[in-house]
C-alpha cells in the first residue's frame, strides 16, 4: 500500500465532491496555500505531496513514470474515502491528473488542468530534464532546479513582485534532491494523452497564465479543443504558477468546475 502525505485544507458534507489539488514541479502541496481557502462553496479541499515531495516518500521505482505516482495517489484517496473527486492539478499535477483519468477514470468527476499540456516532451527538452535529473543526483543539492523559482513566474511578477521568488525558492530549498530527479525523469518518460481528453465527456477547466513560457497558451487551446465540455480560462498578468501569482482567480474557476461537476453527479444519480 503506497501512501502519500495528504493536506486537508477543509472539510464539507459527504455528499457534495470534494476538490483534489495536485502541485507543480518542483515543489509541494504548500504552494495551494491561498487558494484552497478561496474556493467557494461548502466542499472538502484536499491537496496531495506527490511522491519524493513535500512531506511523502518517494517510491523507490527503478523506472520513474507517472502512472506510478497517479496509482499512488488514486491509492492514498481510496484509504481517506475519496471515491470521487474534482481533480485539478497545475503543471506536474497536471500530467499526473491526465495519467489519472487514464488509469483510474472512475475516481476522476472534474478535471482541471492548469498551466500544464497533454503533449510529450521533445528530444529536446527530455534530454535536458534527463540532464537536470543527473546533475540532482550527482550533487546531493536541488541547486540545477533553483533558477525556476523566478524563470517559473510571469514577467509581471517578477516586475512587480519578486517576494513571490523568494516563496518559490523557498519551498524548492526544502525539496529532496532524489525526490525532485525522480520526477524530471517521470516527466521525461510520459507519453501523449491527448487521446485521454477526447474520451473524457465530464466538466472540465483547462486555465493558463498569459504570460505562461513553460506551458504557453497555445498548449492550453491544444487541450481545450481535444475536450468535449472545456471551459479555458486565460489568467492575465501571470506566468506558469498562477495558483501563487492570481490565487482569487484560480480559486474562483475551480469552483466553477466544481459546481458544474457537482450538477453532473446529481444529474447521473437521477
Amino acid at each position: 500500500m503506497t501512501s502519500l502525505n495528504v493536506l486537508t485544507y477543509r472539510t464539507g458534507p459527504r455528499d457534495v465532491l470534494p476538490v483534489v489539488l495536485l502541485h507543480a514541479f518542483p515543489l509541494d502541496s504548500r504552494m495551494w496555500d491561498d487558494v484552497a481557502p478561496l474556493v467557494p462553496g461548502a466542499r472538502t479541499v484536499l491537496a496531495v505531496d506527490l511522491p519524493g515531495l513535500g512531506g511523502s516518500a518517494g517510491l523507490g521505482t527503478s523506472s520513474p513514470a507517472l502512472e506510478d505516482a497517479a496509482d499512488a495517489v488514486a491509492e492514498t484517496l481510496a484509504a481517506v474515502g475519496v471515491e470521487r473527486a474534482v481533480v485539478v492539478g497545475l503543471s506536474m499535477g497536471g500530467y499526473v491528473a491526465l495519467a489519472l483519468l487514464d488509469r483510474h477514470r472512475g475516481l476522476v468527476a472534474g478535471l482541471g488542468l492548469l498551466d500544464t499540456r497533454s503533449t510529450p516532451d521533445d528530444d529536446a527538452a527530455r534530454a535536458n530534464r534527463l540532464r537536470i535529473a543527473a546533475e540532482l543526483e550527482s550533487s546531493g543539492t536541488v541547486d540545477a532546479v533553483r533558477p525556476m523559482a523566478t524563470a517559473l513566474l510571469g514577467e509581471t511578477s517578477r516586475t512587480l513582485r519578486p517576494e513571490l521568488a523568494d516563496r518559490v525558492g523557498a519551498l524548492i530549498g526544502q525539496q529532496a534532491p532524489a525526490g525532485v530527479a525522480w520526477s524530471q525523469r517521470a516527466m521525461a518518460a510520459r507519453p501523449d494523452r491527448t487521446p485521454v481528453l477526447r474520451r473524457f465527456a465530464g466538466p472540465s477547466l483547462v486555465l493558463v497564465g498569459d504570460e505562461d513560457v513553460a506551458a504557453p497558451v497555445a498548449a492550453a487551446e491544444h487541450m481545450a479543443a481535444a475536450l468535449r465540455a472545456p471551459h479555458l480560462v486565460v489568467v492575465p498578468h501571470a506566468g506558469h504558477l498562477t495558483a501563487i501569482e492570481d490565487p482569487d482567480a484560480v480559486a474562483e474557476a475551480i469552483g466553477d468546475l466544481a459546481g458544474r461537476a457537482d450538477i453532473d453527479e446529481r444529474r447521473a444519480r437521477g
